[in-house]
């Protein structure tokens, strides 16, 4: 089962490239980010033939995420508990069967900045709220991926000038020890498990030639349950993606499942 998280930065001016990759690289099952489109909006009929389920959890203009699936979607659920007034669109679930059932979150986690801040403090309170549901999730025994944008430099490896950053809300220690308490649940950073080392990233501003310099990030992540981690088989970044026309700032990051 390979399924990949992609932050499209706007499903409209995307669309074709989407597709372009979808046919390329044959992911089961991708976990969107930004589609900035409502529901309705969502172009279903651009994907009719290549076989998807889509489930979306749309937003006018911002923020909104979605699942695409090969294998079909069953108990989608949207919206991250813990706040009912929360209205943006940052959190969709569903569970994707291949061998075996895999629970499949896709998420979108706020950017944070201006930091410190209102936006700051949503930042972390939605991280909270994160860890409880991973908590949760945790409880079932079963399979299960967190996939989306992070917005959270882990490391300073995973900056190509992590001096530039130390001020940013995505490198902030707050938001790195938000991160680290998700991950000592128990779950499994699936491309740190593979790939080690720096100058791996998934993300390159448009602006100052950031891509040309390989001036980069790595902010979006697959978090796996002990179930989950023991399944992998193989992850990576679609890096050249970048450098595609009319490209999102973001690439395809991706992981095999023995599922």
């Amino acid at each position: 089962m390979k399924i990949a998280t992609f932050n499209i930065n706007g499903i409209k001016a995307r669309a074709e490239a989407l597709v372009d990759w979808l046919r390329e690289a044959e992911p089961d099952v991708v976990c969107l980010q930004e589609i900035k489109a409502t529901d309705e909006a969502f172009p279903h009929e651009l994907f009719d033939g290549l076989g998807y389920t889509i489930a979306t959890h749309g937003q006018k203009s911002f923020n909104g995420v979605a699942i695409l699936s090969r294998l079909g979607l069953e108990d989608v659920t949207r919206g991250l508990p813990g706040d009912e007034g929360d209205e943006q669109a940052r959190w969709i679930e569903a569970t994707v069967v291949g061998k075996r059932a895999v629970r499949i979150c896709g998420l979108y986690l706020p950017n944070g900045n201006p930091a410190p801040g209102p936006k700051y403090d949503y930042k972390l309170a939605w991280m909270e709220r994160m860890r409880a549901r991973a908590t949760a999730l945790l409880a079932t025994e079963e399979p299960f991926v967190l996939a989306g944008d992070y917005n959270v430099i882990p490391q300073d490896e995973d900056a190509a000038k992590p001096e530039a950053w130390r001020e940013d809300a995505l490198a902030l220690p707050e938001s790195r020890a938000a991160f680290r308490r998700i991950l000592n649940l128990g779950l499994t950073d699936a491309f740190r498990a593979r790939v080690r080392g720096p100058g791996h990233y998934t993300f390159w501003d448009y602006q100052a030639g950031a891509w040309p310099r390989n001036n980069g990030i790595r902010i979006d992540h697959l978090l796996l349950s002990p179930q989950a981690a023991d399944l992998l088989r193989d992850a990576g970044i679609d890096k050249e993606i970048r450098r595609r026309e009319k490209p999102s700032d973001h690439v395809p990051v991706w992981i095999d499942l023995d599922a």
